[in-house]
């Protein structure tokens, strides 16, 4: 890996699996511990990461802010613990799988010839949990010391929208305890060279449009029907879609600057010939962050009553505005994650994630945070079948890791 050239290597670990790195071990463990949806249970997760606390001779916590959903932090404090610390982010849960559909079984982290790891996990976000916990290690072994401290926090729920995990903590007298200044969290892969970073989200809404109208038989054409008041709400979203598609082509923007509008669910109607009473459909909408959001909203509520009496309109999901972190000059946190990415010769992009993580959360009570995975020339497999990621760009991570939070908790 050519741009990390004047990162100091880590040495080889001999072990049970003869020349394979601690760290990589440590890695296809935590990745063969199932916490996979629905109904995850979260306890040999916890035991591993007591185990990896412990190894390090740090303190931990267990917190429930619901039933069945331990928050694990681990910490590491500073010279002067009176400053604002750094977060250390990653989920412990992943998304289900298609078994079948796996060349190997999604939690036996497989490593093949070429170093690649199978697992679900892999890339989201095992890895990253893992890498903080090693950079973490290697600091410990090197006798070094910082003078903020440092908290690593293992959180579930993230896959299913960190209802009950992040986003309750980020309210609660224990997170206000660790007295955050800055955070890490997910990034993405990159196919290329370049390195992923995330800076911000774009406004989630699940809303549901319900159509109501005239029922009856299905040889007659009967007025105020639910079907043409859907027709003309579904029509309404698709142009807004095709116009956001036809900007995105012409002006060469990432998914993350435009607004992402998809059908996602249709439901009514009991037989083929009855003409329904109701009918509804489900849109997933993820707006940019260069909208009017309450503008956004009042056009839809208008589309609600041009289609007809009877249309209503129901927020499943309706995510608030959250600022995206600063990258100018004024931002402390971003100015030294940037110089020691430029120190390593990195090639990085900055982006508004396209999807949703818990770094809305961490923002949203106004801490500024990255979303930052290092894998380069790696194929986007999060939520895919065969996810996987190679040991190199594993282990390359936490050298990039060391380098930046070093810095970091050093500002």
């Amino acid at each position: 890996m050519a741009e990390i050239s004047k990162i100091k290597r880590r040495k080889m670990a001999s072990n049970k699996d003869g020349d394979e790195n601690e760290a990589v071990t440590n890695f296809r463990e935590y990745l063969r511990i199932p916490t996979v949806h629905p109904d995850v249970d979260y306890s040999k997760c916890v035991e591993f990461l007591l185990r990896q606390a412990q190894s390090l001779n740090l303190p931990s916590n267990i917190y429930y802010m619901a039933p069945g959903k331990p928050i694990v932090i681990i910490t590491w404090v500073g010279q002067k613990p009176e400053l604002p610390s750094i977060l250390l982010n990653s989920h412990t849960d992943v998304v289900p799988v298609y078994p079948e559909c796996w060349t190997h079984d999604p939690f036996s982290a497989h490593k093949d010839n070429n170093g690649n790891i199978y697992a679900r996990g892999a890339q989201d976000m095992k890895c990253v949990g893992i890498q903080y916990i090693e950079t973490i290690r290697k600091y410990i072994k090197e006798k070094l010391v910082f003078d903020r401290t440092i908290h690593m926090s293992f959180v579930p729920d993230e896959e299913t929208g960190g209802d009950l995990g992040m986003k309750l903590f980020v309210g609660s007298p224990e997170f206000a305890s660790l007295n955050v200044g800055f955070a890490l969290d997910e990034g993405l892969a990159s196919n290329d060279d370049s390195f992923s970073i995330y800076y911000g989200e774009r406004t989630l809404w699940h809303l549901e449009v319900k159509c109501s109208g005239t029922p009856g038989h299905g040889s007659l054409i009967h007025e105020n029907t639910a079907g043409e008041k859907l027709h003309y709400i579904i029509n309404k979203f698709m142009n807004w879609r095709e116009q956001e598609k036809l900007r995105m082509k012409s002006c060469k923007l990432n998914v993350g600057d435009v607004t992402t509008v998809n059908l996602t669910m249709l439901n009514g109607g009991c037989q083929i010939n009855v003409v329904p009473p109701e009918l509804t459909v489900g849109f997933d909408v993820r707006l940019s962050v260069a909208v009017d959001i309450t503008e956004i909203e009042n056009i839809v509520k208008k589309w609600c009553e041009e289609a007809g009496e009877g249309v209503t309109l129901e927020f499943m999901c309706k995510s608030a505005y959250i600022q995206p972190t600063s990258l100018t000059p004024e931002n402390p946190w971003w100015v030294t994650f940037k110089n020691e990415c430029d120190k390593m010769n990195l090639k990085t992009k900055t982006y508004i994630f396209p999807g949703a993580t818990d770094s809305r959360y961490i923002r949203e009570v106004g801490i500024p945070a990255i979303g930052f995975s290092p894998m380069n020339n790696t194929p986007i497999l999060l939520h895919d079948h065969d996810e996987f990621l190679n040991e190199k760009t594993f282990l390359d991570g936490i050298d990039i890791y060391y380098n930046i939070i070093k810095s970091l908790a050093s500002v």
